[in-house]
């Protein structure tokens, strides 16, 4: 299925590795121009290089650009970076780093304030900067990389289920105002156990905790999961290229929950 995406832009944040590499290398793959942004230098020349041998030939020979910028992107600097790179985006890939795991007890205000920031005004920062020049060109696509934890709280991880739940609760308003009908969606997509360094960490944690050995907590996680095995950062990213699709213009304020079947509600 061609998306009809070619030849758009996207800024791809947190992309040098796991999801948001994922989901930038499926953008790639549909003749997607992309920005990709990560803290990282070393590591995101690593991904851009990769980025740039999936590039397919585009019209007369010309392939879609990759360009990446090492910045941080919950600062005010490093937002400026991205759009100095490119300033009119029509795709937006929101992502940053969960907070640490741990005991609500011992984390003070300053601990809650990088979390909001980081994984809820962040993300709103940049809808806010991109959303009105979507409207005006007639098409937009904002996916904001959440987790699964905002339908089911991990006990561990309060300072995300905090700060990501109150993004989600901001999206469900935006993405419901007059943009819908300028074709512009915004949604967000729920990862569950992906085979990450986030999820090795969130184990690491739990192993250290428990005292338990960590290949015997990997294999008891992935029991609990109906497909039985952790998600692989291709598949979230392709599901992350639909959305932004054409195909996908009627999809906008909802929960996209990628887990492999392991939240057990039925809403």
């Amino acid at each position: 299925m061609d998306f009809g995406i070619a030849g758009k832009t996207a800024l791809v944040c947190g992309a040098s590795k796991g999801l948001g590499l994922g989901c930038a290398e499926a953008l790639v793959r549909e003749g997607v121009n992309v920005v990709i942004v990560a803290r990282g230098a070393d590591v995101l020349q690593a991904a851009a290089a990769r980025l740039a041998a999936l590039r397919p030939d585009g019209a007369n020979g010309a392939s879609p650009f990759v360009k990446q910028v090492a910045a941080d992107i919950t600062t005010v600097e490093g937002r400026a970076a991205a759009f100095a790179a490119h300033a009119d985006y029509d795709i937006v890939v929101t992502n940053a780093g969960g907070p640490p795991p741990g005991d609500f007890r011992d984390w003070d205000r300053d601990a809650w304030i990088k979390a909001v920031d980081a994984n809820m005004l962040t993300p709103i920062e940049l809808i806010k900067a991109t959303v009105d020049g979507m409207a005006a060109r007639g098409y937009g696509r904002i996916v904001n990389i959440t987790s699964s934890s905002v339908k089911s709280p991990i006990d561990i991880l309060g300072l995300s289920n905090g700060a990501r739940s109150g993004l989600t609760g901001f999206i469900a308003g935006v993405a419901r105002t007059s943009i819908a009908a300028k074709g512009v969606t915004i949604n967000n997509l729920l990862p569950g156990a992906f085979d990450t360094d986030r999820l090795k960490g969130t184990m690491e944690g739990t192993a250290k905790k428990t005292g338990q050995d960590i290949d015997a907590i990997r294999a008891a996680r992935a029991r609990t999961i109906p497909a039985g095995r952790f998600g692989t950062a291709e598949e979230f990213g392709a599901t992350c290229a639909f959305l932004c699709s054409m195909q996908a213009g009627y999809i906008t304020g909802q929960n996209v929950l990628t887990d492999g079947g392991a939240y057990p509600g039925t809403y």
